[in-house]
């Protein structure tokens, strides 16, 4: 008890300094682990309690991400997303080989470790800061969950691959081959069970919150134990746990559930890699540790920017989706420790690995949050976006009473409250533009900074321009855009600091969502239940139709 209470005294400090400064907890738990083992307080590793709680973590771990992979997941990420995250992940992979393999004279395997490490990115790290940002359903922010889900897929696959290699042997291919068609095996077992089997014992169960969550861990636990006991590890025994509940209609009470339980034992495992960076070890790979980490921080956004750029995406849609994938993930600390343990890396690497994950997660926290404000700054050295020929002509021929800027979730609502016959709508997002012009909506794939589009653009019979963008630098570029001739312009905000600003530059009316939905159930809180029946009736249509 001593021990624990010393990890997570030492947790809780360093973890309200990362909440001042706006970084991750995996930070705080990689540091203390490190000041742990730097002060020799521990030795973590030699705690069998220690591995034992570290187990538990990185198997709920696993066990979430299964959760939250449908088996229709790759699906619906698209065909984008799966080809900017296996592109992405196969010219990482390359480069990172040859930096290590060519630059450093790594051997062929730890080449191929420290490769891979760079290769993903922390899904939980992204979508928090994605959410922090209110991210979550923007364009790039949909196409970096699709990109990170195809990630997941990969990494659960060289799990499985390094779950049949013995420590201290040289690599072979026959057990290479006889792992992977026990884990296929396995996962087709899993879907058989997710689909035929939990269902049904989920619909008896329902009526008790404890139950499902005991239920739950009975079933991780015990194939853990089933599959540990035949040679797999428990790394895919909890991700393959996970899989058989990720359609079951309890997911995300389960889910809910789990991520505390997660985040107390995840801790230990965090707090022991951080214990094996050896400080000395780290000034001797200066160099090295350098160099990858900025590979991650600019190669991997430079690599994912110019294959949205290949694939037709506005600039500033690929610039902000290259830098969700700037630093390495978790699962990469996972790969290493795997790697260590089968003797396929020595510590020094293993330290390589952690201090660049250190740097990156770091360093990309902050780009992630000001991205739009760099973007700003750094735009003009990589071009703007031109509107081709055919936008150009549409625009002059499609003059328009009102002009809205963004055509999905605010925008859905807009154009169904107006004469869409009397509406242009502007979007960045082509699949946004693909269901307008389905609609027979006019509309036009175009961004709002593009300085083309104001050059382009008739308003000779415009009245109003309204923006749906909740950024505020897209809506100050637009007002500085439209001071000539005099529009009515409607603009959103987030935040009340933001409305302010731009009514003093200009707007004529600002909505916050959370003011006007207030304001909205004033007026409704005393209609009829006939009344209220009909705007029920008109939001349904509204979200089945546009």
């Amino acid at each position: 008890m001593t021990d624990i209470a010393i990890i997570f005294g030492v947790a809780a400090i360093l973890g309200v300094l990362a909440k001042i400064l706006r970084q991750p907890l995996i930070l705080a738990y990689l540091f203390t682990g490190l000041l742990i083992g730097y002060f020799g307080l521990l030795n973590l590793e030699d705690q069998e309690s220690i591995r034992l709680l570290s187990s538990v973590g990185v198997t709920l771990l696993l066990f979430l991400v299964g959760l939250e992979m449908d088996y229709t997941s790759l699906r619906k990420v698209g065909r984008v997303s799966l080809a900017i995250g296996v592109g992405q992940v196969l010219f990482t992979f390359f480069f990172g080989y040859i930096i290590a393999n060519i630059f450093f004279g790594f051997e062929a395997l730890t080449s191929a470790y420290i490769a891979i490490a760079l290769t993903f990115s922390s899904t939980v790290i992204i979508i928090k800061l994605l959410s922090d940002k209110n991210a979550i359903n923007s364009l790039y922010g949909r196409i970096s969950i699709g990109l990170l889900l195809v990630q997941d897929f990969v990494v659960v696959v060289i799990l499985v691959l390094l779950a049949g290699l013995d420590a201290g042997k040289e690599v072979s291919l026959v057990p290479i081959l006889y792992i992977t068609l026990q884990g296929v095996v396995f996962f087709l077992v899993t879907l058989y069970l997710g689909v035929r089997l939990f269902p049904v014992i989920f619909d008896k169960i329902s009526r008790s919150q404890e139950l499902i969550f005991l239920f739950t861990l009975a079933w991780v636990f015990l194939l853990v134990v089933v599959m540990e006991s035949i040679g797999f590890s428990i790394e895919l025994a909890g991700f393959l746990g996970g899989l058989a509940l990720a359609n079951s209609s309890q997911k995300y009470h389960i889910a809910s559930r789990i991520r505390p339980l997660r985040d107390f034992f995840i801790l230990a495992f965090f707090a022991m890699l951080g214990s094996l960076m050896v400080v000395s070890e780290i000034s001797g790979m200066i160099v090295p540790i350098i160099t990858f980490s900025f590979f991650v921080l600019i190669g991997n956004p430079l690599i994912v920017f110019f294959i949205m750029n290949l694939l037709g995406y506005k600039k500033r849609t690929s610039f902000l989706t290259g830098l969700t994938v700037a630093q390495i993930s978790e699962f990469s600390l996972i790969v290493g420790t795997m790697g260590l343990t089968l003797g396929h890396i020595e510590n020094e690497i293993f330290t390589l690995i952690a201090a660049v994950g250190v740097v990156t997660i770091t360093v990309s926290t902050y780009l992630i949050l000001y991205a739009e404000k760099i973007f700003a700054i750094i735009s003009p050295f990589i071009g703007k976006d031109a509107l081709s020929e055919e936008g150009v002509s549409f625009l002059k021929a499609n003059s328009k009473p009102i002009v809205m800027f963004g055509g999905n979730r605010t925008g859905r609502g807009v154009l169904s409250c107006m004469p869409q016959k009397e509406v242009m709508v502007i979007d960045f997002d082509p699949f946004v533009i693909e269901n307008l012009k389905k609609k027979g909506i006019s509309c036009l794939f175009a961004d709002i900074t593009d300085p083309h589009l104001f050059e382009s653009i008739d308003l000779s019979k415009t009245k109003t321009v309204i923006s749906t963008s909740p950024n505020i630098e897209d809506n100050l570029f637009l007002l500085n855009k439209l001071k000539e001739p005099p529009l009515t312009i409607i603009l959103r905000a987030e935040t009340d600091s933001d409305a302010i600003e731009l009514y003093k530059k200009g707007a004529d009316y600002v909505f916050l969502p959370h003011l006007s939905s207030g304001q909205f159930i004033g007026e409704i809180i005393d209609m009829e239940k006939e009344k209220l029946k009909e705007i029920k009736d008109k939001d349904m249509e509204t979200i089945k139709n546009i």
